[in-house]
């Protein structure tokens, strides 16, 4: 229960279905002490402690071999109707721990499109053959429906995005925005390739001086932060691109900021997107496989860019940095996401589903 876009939405759905009433646990392999997302005490927490990476093939095989055990033992106790694993590995030991299991429905999520993270060659061939094992599968995209139906043996796959919550809670760590009446241009993720801070970085350096009163400012922790802090000292660019690490109170940072850029060489179904709009950002992002097409509707509440290009990028971002108009139009029209992905409408689709395995007929409690 990291500080990743998968365990969000666990902790948010989680939430949801407890405030309803409904009997929660949460399993994970990794500790308590890794938890970041606070979750009431009323959802019960289950740490296996079984976290961690093998030296070899042979080790690997033993340690799954007791995850599953343990999974297994877990699964008979809590004895849930529906048990829902998140991302492709968990989903892997889910199908095989629950195999033979009398009574309960299982469920794989798949958070990020397939193609553009591989498993590698085993988990790979454990992915294709192990899917058919659960009930369905879920997806964020139609993109990733199509890999799943062509590349694995699921029986069922429903595409169900990620909801929106607004306002955010809070939590510590908390960052206080500093008021320097400056412009801030906001980015949110992990500091990892996949998110693509570098390409943003060099498009901000091309912006700079002709936008002198601008910051960028990156949310995120990741194992590159020495890397992309010796690019920003190399453009001399040290009092301009801040890199404050997590935050707890997100929605500060949402709200103080005056535009939202997402610069991720691929995604799933980006969060931190969709809280951005929620708070009434105008939005600029790479047009990557898969979540950004799926969520801005070009030119009416955010503009897309094509993926990994700089130049794009930087021209995209130079029409709204000095356009304040073009910004408050799009802006107005990118609150209607806390429509489009409520918690409501987004757990919901969960619960239709959810009864759909359970052969009864779905009514909301909402």
């Amino acid at each position: 229960m990291g500080s990743g876009g998968a365990e969000r939405a666990t902790a948010n759905l989680a939430r949801h279905w407890a405030q309803k009433g409904w009997d929660i646990s949460i399993v994970t392999l990794a500790p308590r002490d890794w938890d970041f997302y606070p979750l009431p005490p009323e959802i019960k927490r289950i740490a296996l402690e079984l976290a961690g990476h093998s030296g070899n093939p042979v080790t690997g095989l033993q340690q799954n071999y007791r995850r599953i055990n343990l999974l297994r033992r877990e699964l008979r106790r809590i004895n849930p109707d529906i048990a829902l694993a998140m991302m492709a590995e968990a989903n892997t030991l889910l199908a095989l721990a629950a195999l033979g299991l009398p009574g309960m429905r299982t469920v794989g999520a798949e958070r990020i499109h397939p193609p553009e993270m591989p498993l590698g060659y085993r988990w790979e061939r454990l992915r294709r053959n192990s899917y058919g094992l659960l009930n369905a599968v879920t997806v964020l995209t139609h993109d990733s429906e199509e890999w799943i139906k062509r590349h694995t043996h699921a029986r069922k796959v429903y595409v169900i995005p990620n909801a929106v919550t607004y306002p955010l809670p809070e939590q510590r760590p908390f960052i206080r925005p500093s008021v320097t009446g400056r412009k801030r241009l906001l980015a949110v993720g992990r500091l990892e390739k996949q998110k693509g801070f570098d390409l943003l970085i060099e498009s901000f350096a091309d912006l700079s001086e002709n936008y002198p009163d601008w910051d960028l400012i990156i949310l995120g922790e990741g194992s590159l932060r020495p890397a992309l802090e010796q690019q920003i000292q190399n453009l001399g660019l040290e009092k301009r691109i801040v890199l404050p690490g997590c935050a707890g109170n997100p929605g500060k940072c949402y709200e103080s900021a005056d535009l939202y850029v997402l610069s991720s060489r691929f995604e799933g179904f980006p969060n931190a997107l969709i809280e951005a709009m929620a708070y009434g950002l105008p939005v600029v992002s790479f047009d990557c496989n898969t979540g950004p097409r799926d969520i801005i509707r070009h030119q009416v509440d955010g503009l897309l860019v094509p993926p990994g290009d700089v130049t794009a990028l930087t021209a995209t971002l130079n029409s709204l940095m000095g356009n304040d108009a073009l910004r408050q139009q799009l802006a107005e029209r990118a609150i209607e996401v806390r429509t489009r992905l409520s918690m409501a409408t987004i757990a919901g689709l969960w619960e239709q589903l959810f009864d759909q395995l359970l052969d009864r007929q779905y009514q909301s409690n909402d």
